[in-house]
């Protein structure tokens, strides 16, 4: 009864269907990794944004080659700020709307300088491609708290003077002539004492998981229901052939065939006798009185 499925059209569509189902499991599985992405940011987040700071002696690998489990983590600092290598970081969004951040050298009083995001700026009204007024940090002796954070890759795009692509903590140093740690940076948290004038801090990290989990069983489903209109197609159509083979029985044996618009064979139309002629009537009336 299910013979049809070897033939090509239905093999073809049994093909097509495993390379959905195959598709969605693919993407299925793609939300799932970028859940575990999520849940182990959240992780790092909730570990570590507000836990006790500690100093830069503990941290100091962190800043050559930073653990990603230790992201986030708040760090002492002292020592005092570059100024003179201050820049602005374009294309920084923050809740929608357009800035920079500012990125500012600083040098520990073990000699060693690392890089300190101080916050965000919004887009100026006076400077087109630049804020409008970039804060100074406090100058002296310093202490700050930083969260740190992994540097970011280089953009194959230029930047004006005073300003990056991203924090490629790398090409930073070779615009400032001297070395960096160039394994994590610092997202400014505190600073003693504080400077009058201060860009926007940044916001804790959402702790929201997000659609991933269900986007992922939503996709699967996708590829689970795929088998199953095909079965449905073929069990369909299994039906019909079933039907069609009853009603050929039946006409086979002469037995009435189902309504609904089937072909109905015509009956035969009844044969004409042929009519004897006068010579054949005479002879048949002689034979029967035995001449």
């Amino acid at each position: 009864m299910y013979r049809f499925l070897f033939s090509s059209k239905w093999l073809g569509y049994l093909l097509l269907a495993a390379i959905f189902a195959s598709a969605c499991v693919f993407l299925g599985r793609w939300q799932m990794d970028r859940r575990a992405e999520t849940l182990a940011e959240i992780d790092r987040v909730v570990t570590n944004y507000s836990a006790t700071p500690i100093p830069f002696a503990d941290a100091r690998e962190q800043f050559n080659e930073l653990d990603p489990g230790m992201e986030w983590t708040q760090v002492e600092l002292r020592g005092t700020y570059l100024s003179d290598g201050q820049r602005v970081v374009r294309n920084r969004p923050l809740n929608g709307q357009p800035g920079y951040e500012v990125v500012v050298p600083f040098r520990l009083d073990s000699g060693e300088t690392v890089v300190i995001d101080r916050g965000w700026l919004p887009i100026g009204n006076d400077n087109p491609g630049a804020p409008d007024s970039v804060p100074e940090p406090p100058a002296g002796d310093v202490t700050v708290v930083v969260r740190l954070k992994h540097p970011e890759p280089e953009l194959q795009r230029g930047a004006p003077e005073g300003q990056l692509a991203s924090i490629d903590l790398a090409a930073y140093a070779g615009q400032l002539g001297y070395p960096l740690l160039t394994g994590a940076y610092g997202q400014l948290a505190s600073e003693t004492p504080p400077a009058a004038e201060m860009p926007f801090p940044f916001p804790k990290p959402s702790t929201e998981e997000g659609t991933h989990l269900s986007y992922s069983l939503q996709w699967f489903a996708f590829g689970v229901l795929m088998f199953v209109g095909f079965g449905y197609a073929a069990r369909q159509q299994a039906r019909n052939a079933a039907i069609d083979a009853e009603d050929d029985d039946g006409t086979a044996e002469g037995g009435p065939r189902p309504a609904g618009g089937e072909h109905r064979r015509r009956p035969s139309p009844p044969r004409k006798r042929k009519k004897a002629t006068s010579e054949e009537e005479e002879d048949a009336l002689l034979d029967a009185q035995g001449y």
